[in-house]
This record gives C-alpha cells, structure tokens and sequence, in this order.
C-alpha cells in the first residue's frame, strides 16, 4: 500500500540501515508553511489517512512528525517565523456552536496520532502552540530546536485546550505547571520544557534532523513486536493505577516469553552478536 497522497501533508520514507532491509522511517510533515503549519480540516483528513496506511504498512517501524520550514519571503517582506504547528485554524472557529465543535473534534487527527501503535517521535523546530504543543504530546517522544516555543494560550480565546492537552500535559510536566500555561497562556522556551519533562532532548536547529533520525534508526531497530508491546503497556498504565499498572505490566512481560523474538535477543546476547528480528 502506498503512501497516501496529499497537499497539506508530505510523507518521505527513509531506511533504517541501508546496508539492511529491515524496515523504514516515515517522516510526515504538516505543509502549510505560510499558515505556519495550521491544524485545518484538510491536515486532519491526510493525517488520519496517513495513520491509516502506517498501520497497514509492516515495513514502517517508526513515524517521525514535524512542520514545513518557513517558504522564502517576497523581496522587501519578513520571513515568517519556523513552526511546528502553531495551534488550529481559528478560522475554522467562527461562528462554530458546540455541536459544530462536537463533531469536528469526535474523530480527531490528534487522537488518531496518539492511538498509532508505532513509536512516534514529534520533530519541532519553531512554534508549537495550541493544536501544536498537543500534536507534539501525542507523540512517544519529542525533539525540539533551541529556538522553538510551546505554549497552550487558547485561554486568550476564551478557550481550553481540546486535542487532550489538559490529560497529556499533565502526564508530562505535572499538575502545577500545566496549570501554569494554561491559565497564563505563556510560552515555554525549549530549555524549559527540557528542563520540565515536555521535551526529551534540545540541539541545535543544523542537528535537529540528524539527532532526530539518529534516535528514530536507534528505536527502529529494535524488535517491532516488542515495541508494540512496550508501548501498548505504558499507554494501559496511564489509565489505571499503580497497583494495575504493574500487573498490566507483569503480563506483558511474561507474554512476551512466548515469542520467537525474545529467543533470538537472548541468544544474541549470548553470542554477542546483533539480533536478526523476526517480526520485521
């Protein structure tokens, strides 16, 4: 099945070793430079479309998002600024009641990113406000530039975050500092959201593709049976507690005693030599 095609969003597969075939990395950007990468109606239709085929393609092992960088302004005229996603198209807000809103937001985009069953890492380089810092929470990962921005100030709408910002950034950076940026509607520098849990690394804007895909080709070759299954069980132990979660946990990890890819990582170990997965 082949990528699907859009005109909001582009999709590049890259190998993760390419002395081997042992799968890709789909690098998914938002392209709406001169919106600065606005969450519209025609993003979150390609973006399901994109989860869609991730999900049907075995050889895509991890999905790495991210914003188109700024177009190059006409002569005598500001360059707009980088973003990631800047938030959604307020556009789109007008004149909007709440069953409008209801419907829009029942089968989102954000919640299809959060529910793919592969590692995703958020790729952010500029602005990453609104939809955009909520965009970026649902990713496994993020890694951010020094000049990028994030922020939830949909409180100078007279709004609340609504793509799960008010449940994912708590889990992140905690109940006294979510509360902090959604009241005050300010923006965290990328050093601070290091330095508080919302991003996992900060470099330079000239590494923030290497360093990205340098943890992306790490992730991707590791087994996607037991990445799955990592994943589907830290996502379980955000609903419940303690007590459940270490039992989802225990499950997991005995179950995973019954597949042909723990065989093989222990025998490698053994050997010293580099496992070959199975589940590819």
């Amino acid at each position: 099945m082949s990528a699907p095609t859009s005109e909001v969003i582009l999709i590049e597969e890259h190998p993760i070793n390419p002395d081997q075939d042992v799968g890709s990395i789909a690098l998914v950007t938002i392209d709406r430079p001169d919106k600065l990468n606005a969450l519209n109606a025609d993003v979150m239709s390609a973006l399901k479309a994109m989860v869609a085929w991730v999900e049907s393609t075995p050889h895509v092992r991890v999905v790495i998002i991210t914003g188109a960088q700024p177009n190059d302004p006409p002569e005598g005229k500001r360059a707009k600024p980088n973003a990631f996603v800047a938030g959604a198209d307020i556009t789109e807000f007008v004149g909007k009641k709440s069953d409008d809103i209801r419907v829009m937001f029942a089968d989102n985009a954000v919640e299809a990113l959060w529910n793919i069953s592969k590692p995703t890492i958020a790729m952010v380089d500029g602005f990453a406000l609104g939809g955009g810092c909520e965009v970026a929470c649902s990713c496994d990962v993020r890694i951010a530039s020094d000049r990028s921005r994030f922020g939830t100030p949909e409180i100078n709408l007279g709004l609340i975050p609504g793509y799960g910002a008010t449940q994912r950034l708590a889990n992140l950076v905690g109940y006294g500092k979510t509360m902090e940026m959604i009241f005050t509607g300010e923006m965290v520098s990328a050093e601070e959201a290091h330095r508080i849990g919302l991003v996992n690394k900060v470099c330079a804007p000239d590494d923030l593709f290497e360093t990205t895909m340098a943890m992306a080709r790490l992730i991707g070759s590791k087994s996607s049976n037991t990445l799955g299954v990592g994943k589907a069980t830290v996502r379980a132990a955000l609903d419940s507690g303690l007590t459940e979660g270490v039992a989802i946990e225990a499950e997991a990890f005995a179950s995973l005693f019954d597949s042909k890819d723990k065989e093989i990582g222990v025998t490698a170990f053994l050997n010293r030599s580099t496992p070959e997965w199975k589940h590819q």
